[in-house]
């Protein structure tokens, strides 16, 4: 029996264009002859469109979009009531990325629902796309990562020049202002003065009510990929080569500025040291099915770990497909199929738990 993997993308989330561009490689990529395949594409405003059952390779990502005039409520209970869950091998492939997909809430209804579906639960997602809850989980476990400090929107409301003077002196020029719950470079700056500071928290608070603001690093952008469940393994290391002082959206999505070196140019002592960092920062959040973890490396090798990404761009051209070819020959039609069975395994071990009391 063939499995129904049901592909979630678009989104109420500033990276719905990106979603589409990952469902759109997974969705021509997915073997038909293994796997029926139904697109289903949430509109900006947060409505479900099911496009049906895709025979023939999508042609154009513009083809995976769609229009309803139907509410939110009855568009996800149409999908679910009428379409999902009929096949006893059904999986649910959130292809989403940042609000809305990658930070526990598709997650969330997803096992209320109790529907196997790819990648990380409820907690990794939330916790992995909220930069601030990251950075101090990972100061606890001694993960190495940069100088920070978290500004909240009503803090810096009550208290606007007094924070300004806090993060000179604690963080200091230049440094990074980030959204804490958002991703794909979008609403980040990096800023050399007090002018461009303001302007930076001004910006990024239009994205969230919570920020991240951080030293710079100065050093080499590199990735690994981590998959698995209880037992995760790490990719190679690859590395990014750019023009611009830090990869912005543009530079990922739009203008190809961004060259790729896998295996990175490491000693192997660093490489083994970056890899289990990765499978430990993977365990830490207790993810399930992927993650990718960035670094940046400065002259003497010295890593710092930047950020989980647990949804990560996964089109065919993606840094996490490119890592697995390299490292063991894993084409990304077999890095999908991987994921779709972790998921059903993560699914099983689940439905081991007892959910009423029982005395022993």
């Amino acid at each position: 029996m063939k499995v129904d993997v049901y592909v979630l993308y678009g989104g109420k989330s500033v990276e719905h264009e990106v979603s589409l561009l990952t469902a759109y490689s997974i969705i021509n990529a997915l073997n038909k002859e293994k796997y029926n395949i139904y697109p289903i594409y949430i509109t900006k405003e947060g409505i479900w469109c099911n496009k049906g059952l895709v025979s023939e390779k999508i042609e154009d990502v513009g083809e995976l979009k769609d229009f309803s005039s139907k509410s939110i409520l009855m568009s996800i209970a149409e999908n679910f009531l009428e379409k999902i869950g009929t096949n006893t091998r059904t999986v649910i492939f959130p292809a989403l990325h940042g609000t809305n997909g990658e930070d526990g809430t598709i997650q969330g209804l997803l096992e209320l629902l109790d529907v196997p579906y790819v990648g990380n639960g409820i907690m990794s997602s939330a916790v992995g796309f909220d930069k601030g809850m990251m950075k101090k989980l990972f100061s606890k476990a001694n993960v190495p990562q940069a100088k920070y400090e978290i500004l909240n929107y009503q803090e810096w409301v009550k208290n606007e020049e007094d924070s300004y003077v806090k993060l000179q002196e604690v963080i200091g020029y230049p440094c990074f202002v980030k959204p804490a719950r958002l991703g794909s470079s979008v609403g980040i700056n990096r800023c050399k003065n007090i002018e461009q500071l303001k302007k930076a928290i001004n910006e990024a608070f239009l994205y969230d009510m919570k920020l991240v603001i951080e030293e710079e690093i100065v050093g080499r952008e590199m990735q690994i990929s981590v998959i698995g469940n209880e037992n995760p393994k790490s990719s190679v290391v690859g590395e990014f080569i750019q023009e611009r002082p830090f990869m912005d959206y543009s530079a990922k999505y739009l203008d190809g500025k961004l060259i790729s070196v896998i295996p990175a140019r490491l000693s192997e002592k660093v490489t083994s040291e970056m890899q289990k960092t990765a499978v430990k920062v993977f365990k830490l959040l207790n993810c399930t099915g992927l993650a990718r973890i960035d670094y940046f490396v400065e002259d003497k090798d010295k890593f710092f770990v930047n950020e989980i990404n647990t949804m990560p761009g996964f089109t065919n051209a993606s840094m996490t497909p490119a890592l697995w070819e390299k490292t063991d020959g894993t084409s990304y039609a077999e890095l999908i199929e991987k994921l779709i069975e972790y998921a059903f395994e993560s699914y099983e071990k689940k439905r081991t738990l007892l959910y009423d009391r029982r005395i022993i």
